[in-house]
């Protein structure tokens, strides 16, 4: 599976143990204010004053986690600069984010994990409270994956290699510097849900007693080695997942190992069992848009923005490689992406367009 090619995969059971994701906060609502604030555009010499659409703050969910914060600043800006919102990124923990957005506490929240959610989502969905507002991202990426230079062109070293159980022929390739009679694979750090997911795709597989089950101190640190292995040529087999800035500084050099298609009874029986005799590619998890019912009642302006916002994973992937890069904020990585590129410019009304690009 090449990069870019297909839309990727990944799970939202992992959610508090992504890269990057910081300690999350409790929510903190009691103290917004509902003032109303009227942002300001200047075009040439005459200001021009544009009303929100509510006579409030919107509320927006901020979940820490890199790419839900990009996302988040890239939408609160266009709602304050050409919407002349006010626009409050509440911190809060992801359980808590979901019961807040039902109850009407949060207003919108920028990336709904769809394969796996909090049954507040699903239950605010059933209940009327909250609403789908489509994909942010078509679907979110996860998997094995080896550097294209290892399986493709003339000189390739493993050209046949395409799927996890091939690996059992080239052990020697990825050789474990601290145990070079094994390979090396590259897991998740010890005691994220990935990890175990991992281990028990390298005992199906059959790996186990071929490869190092290699478990990184850190996420950074995972990132950090595996990104240096590429660059540098080096052969490397890891687990990994995307929107990240791992994908948005190297994924166009990855190829996906391929797995049987999903299959949720098989991936059930995986998952609760300590000895699994099979098992599947990770689920596919389109990341959609949510919104509280009695927001988007209230201000459908607003919502065309969310409804029609849609990126894909190497945007994201690029945000967050932005972020890292240049030890940016969440802010200052939307503005790049919006002075950088016009995709958005089809989320919204022309004039409003006008004041976004006056203000950046």
């Amino acid at each position: 599976m090449r990069i870019g090619h297909v839309s990727p995969t990944r799970t939202a059971s992992k959610a508090p143990k992504r890269l990057g994701d910081p300690i999350h906060k409790p929510l903190l609502l009691a103290g917004v204010g509902l003032a109303t604030v009227t942002a300001v555009s200047v075009f040439g010499t005459a200001a021009v004053a544009q009303e929100c659409p509510i006579d409030r703050p919107v509320n927006m969910a901020g979940l820490g986690y890199e790419s839900h914060a990009f996302h988040t600043e890239v939408a609160a800006f266009i709602m304050r600069e050409g919407y002349g919102c006010e626009v409050e990124v509440i911190p809060v923990e992801t359980l808590a984010g979901f019961t807040g957005l039902a109850r009407g506490d949060l207003d919108a929240n920028m990336e709904i994990w769809t394969a796996n959610p909090p049954p507040a989502w699903q239950e605010g969905i059933d209940g009327g409270t909250v609403v789908d507002l489509g994909p942010n991202f078509p679907a979110a990426l996860e998997g094995w994956f080896v550097p294209r230079y290892l399986v493709e062109g003339p000189d390739a070293p493993a050209p046949d290699l395409r799927t996890p159980a091939d690996l059992a022929r080239y052990a020697e390739l990825f050789a474990d510097p601290e145990d070079p009679d094994r390979g090396r694979f590259y897991n998740c750090v010890a005691g994220w849900v990935c990890e175990e997911i991992n281990t028990k795709k390298l005992e199906v597989y059959g790996l186990s007693d071929l490869y190092t089950n290699f478990r990184p101190g850190s996420g950074g640190a995972m990132a950090a080695d595996i990104i240096s292995r590429v660059r540098r040529e080096r052969p490397v087999v890891f687990y990994y997942w995307a929107p990240t800035g791992l994908f948005g500084q190297v994924g166009d050099q990855l190829v996906q190992l391929e797995e049987e298609p999903f299959d949720q009874a098989i991936w059930d029986a995986m998952r609760e069992s300590e000895e699994p005799t099979a098992t599947t590619a990770y689920p596919s998890s389109p990341v959609h848009v949510g919104a509280n019912a009695e927001f988007a009642a209230a201000a459908p302006e607003l919502v065309d923005l969310l409804t029609n916002y849609e990126t894909t994973v190497v945007e994201t992937s690029q945000g967050v490689a932005y972020m890292q890069d240049n030890d940016a904020d969440a802010d200052e990585a939307a503005e790049e992406y919006l002075r950088t590129t016009t995709a958005w410019e089809s989320w919204v009304p022309a004039d409003v367009a006008e004041r976004v690009r006056d203000a950046l």
